[in-house]
């Protein structure tokens, strides 16, 4: 990974004009929103995942019944995020396993077999489940040291680790665990047991980065490795009683944390969102972390846009760092706050299907000088891309300007991140679902049903949950074909053709 990778970002010339995306027969997009078309893929990875198991099962002189059963469960797609160079996709599964993705040098080619396929460059095979990861802010394809990762997963600290090649699986063989560089400890004082980083984020120039756990924000120093964080700032005053400190501040787990961009002005607040529904604006350009601002967006969310939810997800930041995007779990929509006005909500993005508890992210580009505001892309649980266009532009409600079908039946689209230079957009999607009683598999389930407990729901939740599947999976790049509605727009495309990483 250590080469360079000239990245040609080029349009398309003659796209399909019917919607059909080349070389793919059941891959379309809407044809009146055919304004992206599928330029790389993974592929279905869950059917490549149950090809491998066959074959390993095939070679097994007993494969084991419990294998057969998870045949297919192999893991899919949770997350998807660019590095700082946009060179490469780093993407995070179910089974644990972190991949890195180099962007195919020619892309944009017009003379491409489109889609490219994507092949990962490098695996992290995490011994337990994480629940957050970042790049360094400094990641560039051409120097080696500077391809780090963090991870926190659970019951361990903060780990760092490099982004190195490693060999491509074979049908008989799987990732294997690499050690980390350097660990950073995250305990409780009085009892020294670990404390599991829920969020995390790395900003710029990335000396320093921050942890979110329970009731509490901490700011680590990446040059000393094997040591407790140098700030520590509670959320909440006390966390035996409420009514302590009068109950100032947001009490519950920090699910969420982002960083105001380098280039807004005054670029100094840390958003905190927790999954009791409460935001909190912390300034850690300071020695002590002050808390700026909390408010609870529970009325907000059920009350006055009526999107529901049921905890944080994601807290995001304009491209000129003055509005801030939350969304959270069970919820049809993203709400839009004006940072100037402490918890006045300005209005909600409709539309935005997130009805599960799978974490789904979206992603922000800034919008045409003519539309003003910003653009915000995110993922649907039905397996849509949904595109709002001059957002803090408006009050209330804001509809979707576009979209397009990115996953195959109705499949989860956990991440949709935009390029920095705006030409393309990658999505990765993956989730599960529960048979119901009538399909195929519906005799085998009533009688599993009936020799436990018919009449026990916790064992019919127990039966679902063994009879669990993968839904469609893969990892994807469009390129974005037109920016605009009118004709006469001009294309996206980088400030040159050739961008050299």
């Amino acid at each position: 990974m250590s080469k360079t990778l000239e990245l040609r970002l080029r349009r398309n010339e003659d796209p399909a004009s019917d919607g059909n995306i080349p070389g793919m027969d059941q891959e379309k997009v809407h044809p009146l929103e055919s304004r992206v078309e599928l330029v790389a893929s993974t592929g279905d990875i869950t059917l490549q995942n149950r090809t491998r198991s066959s074959l390993s099962s095939s070679q097994s002189p007993s494969p084991s019944p419990s294998n057969e059963r998870n045949n297919g469960l192999h893991g899919y797609f949770e997350n998807a995020q660019w590095t700082a160079d946009g060179t490469t996709l780093l993407t995070s599964s179910s089974t644990n396993l972190i991949s890195g993705y180099i962007v195919p040098e020619d892309l944009l080619s017009p003379n491409a077999n489109h889609p490219l396929p994507l092949n990962p460059q490098a695996y992290i095979q995490l011994s337990e489940p994480s629940a957050v990861l970042s790049s360094a802010p400094y990641f560039h394809l051409s120097s080696p040291w500077t391809q780090q990762i963090l991870v926190s997963s659970r019951d361990h600290p903060l780990q760092l680790f490099y982004l190195t090649p490693t060999p491509t699986p074979t049908p008989t063989t799987t990732p294997t665990h690499c050690p980390p560089s350097a660990s950073y400890p995250l305990t409780k004082h009085r009892s020294e047991t670990f404390l599991t980083a829920t969020s995390l984020i790395w900003p710029a120039p990335g000396t320093h980065f921050i942890a979110g756990t329970r009731s509490l924000l901490a700011k680590y120093d990446l040059s000393r490795p094997n040591s407790e964080p140098i700030l520590r700032v509670k959320t909440i005053p006390s966390e035996r009683h409420l009514s302590k400190g009068n109950g100032v501040g947001m009490r519950g787990v920090v699910s969420s944390l982002s960083a105001q961009p380098a280039d807004a002005s005054n670029a100094s607040l840390v958003a905190a969102g927790t999954w009791t529904r409460w935001i909190g604006l912390y300034d850690f350009a300071g020695a002590d972390g002050s808390c700026a601002a909390t408010w609870s967006i529970s009325r907000a969310g059920t009350d006055e846009a009526k999107v529901g939810g049921d905890g944080v997800t994601q807290t995001l930041w304009s491209p000129c760092g003055r509005y801030l995007l939350v969304s959270e779990r069970k919820s049809t929509g993203i709400l839009v706050y004006d940072v100037r006005v402490t918890g006045k909500l300005l209005g909600w993005l409709a539309g935005r299907e997130a009805s599960g508890n799978q974490r789904m992210t979206a992603d922000v580009f800034p919008g045409r000088e003519r539309s003003g505001g910003f653009e915000v892309w995110s993922g649907t649980t039905e397996g849509m891309v949904r595109v709002w266009e001059g957002v803090g532009g408006r009050e209330g409600a804001h509809e979707p300007g576009w979209g397009w079908e990115a996953a195959a039946g109705r499949s989860t689209v956990g991440s949709a991140c935009v390029h920095q230079s705006g030409a393309v957009v990658a999505t990765c999607s993956g989730s599960w679902e529960f048979p119901d009683d009538d399909d195929e598999d519906g005799e085998f389930s009533q009688s599993e049903s009936s020799s436990a407990d018919s009449d026990s729901d916790v064992s019919r939740t127990e039966a679902l949950w063994m009879r669990r599947r993968n839904k469609e999976s893969s990892l994807k790049i469009w390129s974005i074909l037109n920016s605009g509605e009118d004709e006469d727009d001009e294309p996206r495309r980088p400030e040159s053709d050739e961008v050299e990483q």
